[in-house]
Order: C-alpha cells, then sequence, then structure tokens
C-alpha cells in the first residue's frame, strides 16, 4: 500500500482577491510537511484571503489542528461552515476549532485581596490546628488503651527496652541539663540581685531563685530540653523504621506497634522526666547559690537558712506534679509523628521539626494553663 501525498495550499491571486487553496490528504504521517507548508504560505495570507477547501482530501486531528493554528479558532469555524467540504470533516474541523478556542486559552488570573489571602492562610492554619488536636488525642486514647491492655500482664512488659530508654532520655540528658540549669540559675541570681539592689533588697534573691526553679524553670527547663531531645529522637527513629516498612512487619507478625515502640518510650519519659527535673532544681539552685555567694557575699548558713524558712513543700510539689504530664505529651507527640511519617527522608525530617515545634508549644501552654490553675486556687 503506497503512501499518500502530502495535502498542499497554494495562494492563487487573480482580479478579485487572493485565495488559499487547501487541497490534498492533511494526516498524522505528513504532520511535519504540513507544518512547513503553512509557515510558508501563511505570510501571504491575510483577513481578506479567501479560504478554498473543496478539493480537500482525507482529514484527521492533527491535520485539522495544523489548519486551526495557522488560520486561527475563527476563521476554522467559518471554514467549517463551507458546504462544499464533506461533513465529517467539517465536524472535525468545528470540534478542533471549538477546543482551541475552550482550552487553549490561558485562564484568567483571579485578583484577590491581600486582606482575603491572609483570611484564607489563617483559616487554613486553624483548620490544621484542629485537626492536629483530633490526630493528637486520638493518639492518647491508643496509648491509655495499651497502657490499660499490659499493665496486669507482666509478661508483656517490655523491661530491657524500658531501661534502656531511661538510659537513653534520662542518664545521658543529665550532664547538658545540669550545666544548662546551674548557669540559668546564675544568671537569675545576679538578675535578680541587679535589681533587686535598687530597693535595697539583694536579700530576697533566694526567694526569687527558690520560687523560680521549684516552681516553673525547673519542670520548664528540663520539658524544653527532652522535647528537643527526646521527642525528636522518638520521631526519627520510629519514622525510619516506617519508612523501611518495619512497622508493616511488626503488624504482619500479629504484634502491636503501640505497646511495642510507643509504651517504652512513654513510660520512660514518664520515670526520667520527674527524676531529671529534680536535678534541675538542685543545680539551678546551686547556681544561684554561687552567684549569691560570691556576688552578695553571703554565708552558705545564711543562704540555706533564709531558704529553708521562705520555701515550702508545696513549692516543690506544685512544680513535680506538671513531670508526669509533660513527660506524657513529648512522648505521644514524638512517637505520633514518627508514625505519620510516608517514607522518604525529607518527611523524616519534616515530622521530626514538627515533633519539636509541637512538643515545646503543647508544653509551654500547659505550663501557662497550669500557672493561671495554680493562681486561682491560691497555690
Amino acid at each position: 500500500m503506497t503512501e499518500s501525498p502530502p495535502g498542499r495550499a497554494q495562494v492563487v491571486r487573480d482580479a478579485q482577491a487572493s485565495r488559499l487553496m487547501i487541497s490534498g490528504d492533511w494526516t498524522l504521517p505528513h504532520y511535519v510537511q504540513l507544518q512547513h507548508l503553512m509557515a510558508t504560505v501563511s505570510k501571504d495570507v491575510d483577513t481578506n484571503t479567501v479560504i478554498d477547501a473543496k478539493n480537500l482530501g482525507a482529514l484527521d486531528t492533527s491535520g485539522a489542528m495544523v489548519i486551526a493554528q495557522w488560520l486561527g479558532s475563527a476563521r476554522a469555524q467559518e471554514l467549517a461552515l463551507d458546504v462544499s467540504i464533506p461533513a465529517p470533516r467539517r465536524a472535525l474541523l468545528k470540534t478542533v476549532a471549538d477546543a482551541m478556542n475552550t482550552y487553549c486559552q490561558p485562564l484568567p488570573r483571579e485578583r484577590r485581596s491581600t486582606a482575603s489571602i491572609l483570611l484564607e492562610r489563617i483559616g487554613q492554619a486553624v483548620v490544621s490546628s484542629w485537626k492536629q488536636t483530633l490526630k493528637l488525642l486520638g493518639f492518647i486514647g491508643m496509648v491509655l488503651q495499651a497502657i490499660a491492655a499490659t499493665i496486669w500482664r507482666p509478661r508483656r512488659w517490655r523491661v530491657t527496652a524500658l531501661v534502656s530508654h531511661i538510659e537513653q532520655t534520662g542518664l545521658d540528658a543529665v550532664p547538658i541539663l545540669s550545666l544548662l540549669s546551674f548557669m540559668v540559675g546564675a544568671v537569675v541570681a545576679f538578675l535578680g540581685a541587679t535589681a533587686l539592689a535598687t530597693y535595697g533588697a539583694s536579700v530576697f534573691v533566694v526567694d526569687l531563685i527558690g520560687f523560680a526553679f521549684l516552681r516553673e524553670f525547673g519542670v520548664l527547663l528540663t520539658a524544653i530540653l527532652l522535647a528537643g531531645r527526646t521527642a525528636s529522637a522518638f520521631t526519627a527513629q520510629i519514622g525510619s523504621m516506617k519508612a523501611r516498612e518495619e512497622i508493616d512487619a511488626i503488624r504482619t507478625l500479629g504484634l502491636d506497634p503501640i505497646e511495642l515502640l510507643v509504651l517504652p518510650r512513654v513510660l520512660a519519659l514518664l520515670i526520667a522526666l520527674p527524676l531529671l527535673t529534680f536535678i534541675a532544681m538542685l543545680t539551678g539552685i546551686v547556681g544561684g547559690a554561687v552567684v549569691c555567694l560570691s556576688v552578695l557575699k553571703m554565708s552558705l548558713s545564711m543562704f540555706i537558712s533564709m531558704f529553708r524558712d521562705d520555701m515550702s513543700v508545696t513549692q516543690f510539689l506544685v512544680g513535680m506534679a506538671k513531670a508526669p504530664v509533660f513527660a506524657f505529651l513529648i512522648g505521644v507527640i514524638g512517637c505520633m509523628e514518627g508514625f505519620k511519617v510516608s517514607g522518604s527522608a525529607q518527611s523524616v525530617g519534616e515530622h521530626t521539626t514538627s515533633a519539636v515545634v509541637q512538643s515545646i508549644f503543647v508544653v509551654i501552654l500547659m505550663d501557662a494553663t497550669a500557672a493561671l490553675f495554680y493562681m486561682e486556687m491560691g497555690w
């Protein structure tokens, strides 16, 4: 079977007007030649040129597209009304011209005010925060359910994993937490002494240090440090397992990932964070005492006597009561973000960052709420 010759287009001029004579087969095998042909003759075609396509042969979508591109959508639609062209070819020309007129035009850009864009972003942020809160509450429920299911079954306790995580989250954090608390205690004491010296009340720096570290700074510094150190570690560990499909393998074996991976980490934080909080309180008070002894020339016996007389056990219990709550929230958020990893290294990094940000935000929010509650209760 011989291949048909490509279509032809020729501009013929007579006394009345110029004519574009279209003939032959305008089909896909001749697409390149037809493109060159129309590029050559289109410079001689203007709005007054008459289109004569009565000798048009075979026509498919590619050929109709070439004609519509070079003549324009409007003139192609006019050509589709020429009764000298067979009806199927006219229908194809009209369809292609309509498609060019409808779908090949760039969509107009919607002009929006800055206020509407800002309100939209605020709305999206609120909806995202609400969804995240619901997910967190649901995950907390799953963790509490797993604790209730295993607490009365000692054979299902993962003691080895629990001790390992206590070492990683608690013992390994003691040096950095002690140094941080000592330095903050020294800074608080120095600033307090400088400010109170104006009123001749430098001696009350002891009370400032005691109230600050027993009620707030001890537990808050510990929680923020573990939010950045431990929550990120939990997310990265579980997220890497999720990326390598190890969690799917755990489920395939009939094991519960919450019981296997989450409970040891959360329980380890519940044990480690109160102990670290106590250490932070001690080192912060020691840091303040060093400043009092060196800058205010206060004796050690005087510092201890004032601290013993002015600080009650209630202040210590108020601070320590917040430690288990912070520990539970930090552990749950870190593990939850690990389970949300989609499978790529970028996702692991994004959710690790999200875990740290969420943990610090929740810790500060809960601390502020607790401060208001204690104030109303008179504690």
